[in-house]
C-alpha cells in the first residue's frame, strides 16, 4: 500500500497536466488515520464525479462492539454514520473551486426512513465510507493543489466530526441504536398479537407537504381508539399504547380532508424504519405489505388474472394474461396477483387510485349488465377469499362506497384527524339493510409461481477489488441507466417504477437496476427458473457478498439502497424489453 507521502508526490507530479493524468492516482493509499482508496476516476471535470472510498480503523472509530451485533442494530449505526458525514461532507464541499463539479464532496442524503445503505459499512476491523469527489480542474487541466486540500485537510476533517466518535457522538449513536431495537421488537410482537400494524399514541403522521417529508408542525397527535388500543413493552421504551390494526379487512372511513389516505400513507411507508423525530416511528406495518393501485398503460407479462378477469370478448386467455398496455382493472388485477406472488400478507389500497370498476359492482349495475357480459369479478367479491382462503389481509380506505362493509372485520373512522372505531355501528346498519357477507365470500388460490422470462446478457463472475469492490470485465457490461424514482434501463429494457408507492429513495431504483443487471448477466431470465427463486437468489447473494454483489465496472458505488425483495418483483413485472 502506498503512502500519503508518495500520494502528494504522484499529484506534484501530475499538476496542471490533462485532466486524464487523475487516472494515475487509482488504488489505496495509507494517509493519516485511514485508509483511501480511489475506486474511480472520472474522464473529465463536467462527468460524473470521481468514487472514492475511506477505511477508518475500529480503534480510532471508537464504537464499542455491541452497538452493530445484530443485524438491524448494525444497519441502524451506518445510517446514524452516514447522516453525520454526509452533513459534514456539505460544509465542505465545492471549497475547492473549479470547472464542471470541481470540489464536490457528497455521500448518501438520506430522508427519515432508515435503509441499509452501500455508503456505510460497519464491521469489527473497521468503518467503511464510500463518497463521491469532482477531482478540481482549471478548465481540463489537472489542479492538483485543490485535490491535495480535499484529500489531506477537507476529507480528514470530515472523518474526524462525522466518523470518529466522542462521548456525545456515542450517546447519539446508542440512542438510533436502542430505537431500532423497539422497532423490531414491535415487529416481532406483530406477528405474535396477529397484528398487521401499529401506530404508536403521540404519532405525527401528517407530512408538512405533498413534496416534503418533515412532520406537520402544529399536526394532531394520534390517539388509538380504545377498542383497538394495545400496550406493548419494548426494551427502552417500555409500555407504549397504540393502536393495533388486526388481520383480516380492514376498512378506513371518513369524510374528505379528515386524514383517511394520509393514515393509510403511514402504513404504507410503515414497512420501513425511521429516525427520531419523523414523527412515525413507532408506525411500524408487516414489512411485506404492498400499496396496490391501478396503473394504466404498464406491461403485464403472463400473470394469472382469472380471479378477477375471465371470458374476456376477444377470448384472450387470462389464465396466463399479457399486455403491453393495460387498463386500469387489469393492471390492478394484475398488481394484486403479482403481491401475492411476492409473498405479500397484507394488501394496502386506497379507492382513490383504484379502478373502480376493478372494486366494486353495484346491485343496480348487476340488475342492467348480466353477469355473462361482464368479466371482471370485482375485488369486494374476492377481498374475504383472500384473508379466509390465502390468509391475505387487506386495509382499504373507502369514502364513496359502502360496498364493502358486509366484508370488513374492522372498520376505523377518521373524523378530523382522529381514529375511531366504528365497527358495531357498521355492523348495525348492514342488519338494518339486510346485508350479510354471504354474498362477498369467494374463493381465491395462492398465484402458482411462474418462470421468469428476460432478455438474456451475457454472464459475469467478476473478481474482488479494493474496499469491496468486485473487478468485472468491461466487455461483459450491460448498460445500466437509472431514472431516480421514475425507474430505469438495463441492457435495453425500461422498467416505469412511477407507480411503485412503497419504493421511496432513488438509490433504491440504483440497486434495483443493478439486481436486473445481475439477473440478465447470470442467464437467469429464460424462462427455466422460477421467479420468486431468481428473487431469492439475488438477496441470498447480497447476504453472502454484501454489496460487492452489485459492484459495476469494478467499484462499489456509494448511492445504493437496499429494495425490498417485493420492490425487486414489482421491477421484474414491470419489465418492457
Amino acid at each position: 500500500m502506498k503512502t500519503g507521502r508518495e500520494l502528494t508526490r504522484q499529484l506534484e507530479s501530475i499538476d496542471r497536466r490533462g485532466y486524464p493524468a487523475y487516472k494515475s492516482l487509482r488504488g489505496v493509499w495509507q494517509l493519516d488515520g485511514f485508509d483511501l482508496s480511489i475506486d474511480h476516476v472520472q474522464g473529465d471535470p463536467f462527468a460524473a464525479p470521481s468514487k472514492v472510498s475511506v477505511w477508518v480503523p475500529a480503534e480510532r472509530v471508537g464504537i464499542p462492539p455491541e452497538l452493530f451485533d445484530m443485524p438491524h442494530r448494525r444497519i441502524a449505526l451506518e445510517d446514524f454514520l452516514v447522516r453525520r458525514f454526509s452533513s459534514e461532507a456539505a460544509k465542505v464541499s465545492f471549497a475547492a473551486g473549479g470547472s464542471g463539479k470541481s470540489g464536490l464532496v457528497a455521500t448518501s442524503r438520506p430522508g427519515p426512513e432508515v435503509l441499509p445503505r452501500s455508503a456505510c459499512e460497519v464491521g469489527p476491523d473497521g468503518v467503511i465510507v464510500r463518497l463521491e469527489i469532482g477531482f478540481p480542474a482549471h478548465g481540463r487541466t489537472v489542479d492538483a493543489r485543490a485535490l491535495a486540500r480535499i484529500l489531506f485537510e477537507l476529507l480528514p476533517r470530515c472523518i474526524e466530526r462525522a466518523i470518529v466518535c466522542d462521548e456525545a457522538a456515542l450517546r447519539a449513536a446508542r440512542q438510533a441504536v436502542e430505537l431500532a431495537d423497539d422497532q423490531r421488537e414491535v415487529r416481532c410482537q406483530l406477528k405474535e398479537r396477529d397484528l398487521v400494524a401499529f401506530v404508536a399514541d403521540g404519532s405525527i403522521l401528517p407530512r408538512a407537504s405533498g413534496v416534503s417529508s418533515r412532520p406537520l408542525s402544529g399536526a394532531r397527535p394520534f390517539a388509538a381508539p380504545s377498542e383497538l388500543c394495545v400496550v406493548l413493552d419494548l426494551p427502552h421504551r417500555g409500555p407504549t399504547a397504540g393502536m393495533g390494526i388486526p388481520r383480516g379487512v380492514t376498512l378506513i372511513v371518513g369524510g374528505g380532508y379528515h386524514g383517511k389516505s394520509t393514515l393509510l400513507k403511514a402504513l404504507q411507508e410503515g414497512v420501513y424504519d425511521h429516525v427520531a423525530g419523523d414523527g412515525r416511528e413507532l408506525v411500524i406495518t408487516d414489512a411485506t405489505a404492498m400499496k396496490l393501485r391501478a396503473e394504466d398503460g404498464r406491461a403485464v407479462r403472463s400473470v394469472d388474472i382469472s380471479p378477477f378477469i375471465d371470458n374476456l370478448p376477444d377470448g384472450r386467455d387470462t389464465a396466463s394474461f399479457s399486455t403491453e398496455d393495460a387498463s386500469g382493472s387489469t393492471s390492478q388485477a394484475a398488481s394484486t396477483v403479482e403481491a401475492l406472488e411476492a409473498g405479500a400478507r397484507v394488501l394496502l389500497i386506497d379507492e382513490d387510485t383504484s379502478a373502480t370498476n376493478f372494486m366494486v359492482r353495484d346491485r343496480l349495475m348487476e340488475e342492467v349488465v348480466a353477469a355473462d357480459h361482464e368479466p371482471i369479478t370485482p375485488f369486494v367479491e374476492r377481498v374475504r377469499g383472500l384473508w379466509e382462503d390465502a390468509g391475505v389481509s387487506t386495509v382499504l380506505v373507502v369514502g364513496s362506497s359502502g360496498a364493502f362493509f358486509p366484508a370488513a372485520d374492522v372498520v376505523i373512522q377518521m373524523d378530523r384527524y382522529e381514529a375511531h372505531d366504528i365497527t358495531e355501528r357498521v355492523r348495525a346498519v348492514c342488519r338494518e339493510h339486510g346485508l350479510d357477507v354471504e354474498r362477498h365470500v369467494a374463493g381465491i388460490e395462492p398465484a402458482s409461481p411462474r418462470a421468469l422470462v428476460l432478455p438474456v446478457g451475457k454472464r459475469d463472475h467478476g473478481r474482488r477489488g479494493a474496499h469491496g469492490a468486485a473487478r468485472g470485465r468491461d466487455d461483459d457490461r450491460i448498460k445500466v441507466r437509472v431514472r431516480g424514482l421514475e425507474g430505469f434501463e438495463v441492457g435495453g429494457g425500461l422498467v416505469d417504477m412511477r407507480q411503485v408507492e412503497q419504493l421511496i429513495d432513488a438509490e433504491q431504483t440504483a440497486a434495483l437496476a443493478q439486481m436486473v443487471r445481475l439477473v440478465l448477466q447470470h442467464g437467469q431470465a429464460s424462462g427455466s427458473r422460477k421467479m420468486s427463486d431468481v428473487v431469492d437468489d439475488i438477496y441470498d447473494l447480497l447476504d453472502d457478498q454484501g454489496w460487492e454483489a452489485l459492484a459495476e465496472r469494478g467499484e462499489v458505488a456509494c448511492g445504493l439502497a437496499l429494495p425490498r425483495p417485493q420492490e425487486l418483483f414489482a421491477a421484474l413485472n414491470r419489465w418492457r424489453g
